[in-house]
C-alpha cells in the first residue's frame, strides 16, 4: 500500500495512492477511517489499522486524480529524522583518507522543514551556490521501541520512502564539530512521494537507488552494499533514543554526490532531481532561487 499525504483545494487530508500511470488516483482515507487524521496517526494503530486501510483503499473509488493534488512529506511531523552519513562501502573510499570502515554509524539530524514534498520546489539559498543533491532510501519507523534487538528490527518498519538529503556545502564547514547547518535549509532536501508499506519488501537486502540529474545517472547502488544496514541502524539509534511511529531514518547516499565532481557539479535554478527507489517510486524535484523579500 502506498501511504500519501497531499493537499487539494478542500485543505490536507491523507489516504492511499492506488493505480498506475494516468490512471493513478488517491483514495482519502481520512473520510473513511473517522478519527485517524494522519498517516502518523494510522502507524500508530499498528497492523489492525494498517488492515482497516487496506480493505477501505482495495473498495473504494478514488477521490481525486494523482495528477490533481499536491504531495506533500508522507509525514509532514515526524518526531525525530535521523540521518546516516557515508553508509556505502564504497563512499569510505571516495574520501580517499585511507580510513577503516567505521565501527559505528555517523549521525546527525534534520528538521521537517528541511525537506519538501514530491513536485515542491528545492530552495536555493542566496547565502550560497553549493546545493548539492544526496539520494537515500528512507526508513519510516511504524512501532515504538527501545533497545531493539536485530532480528526484531522488521517489526518496527512500517515502510519505505524515497529522500534526497539535499545539502548546502559550504556551510557544513562553519562549525568545527557539527554539520547541522548545511543540513537544514528550508526545502534543501525532499521526501516522498509516498511511503510503500514493508509487506510490498520480501527483504531489505537488496533495493537498488539511483539519482538523477536533468535525467543524467549521477548515483546508482544497491542497499547489498550498505555498511550498516536497516536493521543494524534500528537497533543502533533505538539504544540512545526511543523510536516512535513517524520517525524516519535516511540510510545514507552512495558515491556520486555533486561535490565530489571535478569541478563540482553543484545545483543550480532549473535543474531537475530524480531520486529513484526500487518497490517505492520516483520523487522527483525541480531547483528554483529562493525569494527574498526585504
Amino acid at each position: 500500500m502506498k501511504l500519501a499525504t497531499f493537499s487539494v483545494d478542500a485543505g490536507i487530508s491523507w489516504g492511499a495512492v492506488v493505480g498506475e500511470g494516468t490512471a493513478a488516483g488517491v483514495v482519502d482515507l481520512a473520510r473513511r477511517l473517522p478519527g485517524i487524521h494522519s498517516v502518523k496517526a494510522l502507524l500508530a494503530g499498528g497492523e489492525p489499522l494498517l488492515a482497516r486501510a487496506r480493505q477501505a483503499a482495495a473498495e473504494a473509488r478514488i477521490d481525486h486524480r494523482l495528477s490533481s493534488v499536491q504531495l506533500l512529506p508522507p509525514v509532514p511531523d515526524p518526531e525525530k529524522i535521523f540521518c546516516i552519513g557515508v553508509n556505502y562501502a564504497h563512499r569510505n573510499a571516495e574520501y580517499k583518507d585511507n580510513s577503516d570502515l567505521p565501527r559505528y554509524p555517523s549521525v546527525f539530524m534534520r528538521a521537517p522543514a528541511s525537506l519538501a514534498g514530491h513536485g515542491q520546489s528545492l530552495l536555493l539559498p542566496p547565502e550560497s551556490k553549493q546545493l548539492d543533491y544526496e539520494g537515500e532510501i528512507g526508513i519510516v519507523i511504524g512501532k515504538t521501541g527501545r533497545r531493539i534487538a536485530r532480528p526484531e528490527a522488521r517489526a518496527h518498519v512500517a515502510g519505505l520512502t524515497c529522500i534526497n538529503e539535499g545539502t548546502i556545502r559550504d556551510w557544513l564547514h562553519h562549525g568545527k564539530f557539527n554539520v547541522t547547518q548545511g543540513k537544514n535549509f528550508d526545502a534543501s532536501g525532499a521526501i516522498g512521494p509516498w511511503i510503500v508499506t514493508a509487506d510490498e519488501f520480501p527483504d531489505f537486502g537488496d533495493i537498488r537507488l539511483t539519482t538523477r540529474v536533468n535525467g543524467e545517472v549521477r548515483q546508482d547502488d544497491t542497499t547489498a552494499n550498505l555498511m550498516f544496514p536497516f536493521d543494524a541502524l534500528i537497533a543502533y539509534l533505538s539504544q540512545f533514543a526511543t523510536l516512535n511511529p513517524g520517525d524516519i531514518i535516511a540510510t545514507g547516499t552512495p558515491i556520486g554526490a555533486g561535490v565530489r565532481f571535478d569541478p563540482p557539479r553543484f545545483l543550480v535554478a532549473g535543474d531537475v532531481v530524480e531520486v529513484e527507489v526500487a518497490g517505492v517510486g520516483v520523487l522527483s524535484n525541480a531547483v528554483r532561487a529562493e525569494e527574498v523579500r526585504p
